[in-house]
């Protein structure tokens, strides 16, 4: 693995780390609270800058299966992090995470941790 995958490697775990804290803060309080807006924003800020590594330090292209996998994961986070902060500017910091929502959220998570888990194996081979 060349440098620049060692580095997104390293930056998306840390992306990880940071939906993990993120979106499990917000299924067990099921409440807009800071931490849940922090740690979604630095997930998805995380996972833009370790995509963009993995992408330069490839040598195989953009769009393969993983490739794919990871694009759209990325994109549900996103879509997360619009739906979360638009929660919170409608209802304030505090209020209850919508029921739709809250729901979303364990989904894009799982198809996250699934396109984490598909990157990890691929690296180890």
């Amino acid at each position: 693995m060349n440098t620049l995958s060692i580095i997104g490697a390293t930056i998306v775990t840390l992306a990880l780390i940071s939906y993990s804290i993120g979106i499990i803060s917000e299924q067990v309080k099921k409440k807009i609270i800071p931490r849940v807006l922090i740690f979604i924003t630095l997930g998805v800020a995380l996972d833009i800058t370790a995509t963009a590594f993995m992408i330069l330090g490839s040598k195989n292209s953009p769009f393969t299966a993983h490739g794919f996998i990871g694009y759209s994961a990325l994109v549900l986070m996103l879509i997360e992090l619009v739906r979360i902060w638009r929660s919170y500017n409608k209802l304030g910091m505090g209020a209850d995470v919508p029921k739709g929502v809250h729901l979303y959220s364990r989904y894009a998570y799982i198809w996250w941790v699934i396109a984490y888990i598909t990157g990890s194996l691929i690296a180890m081979t």
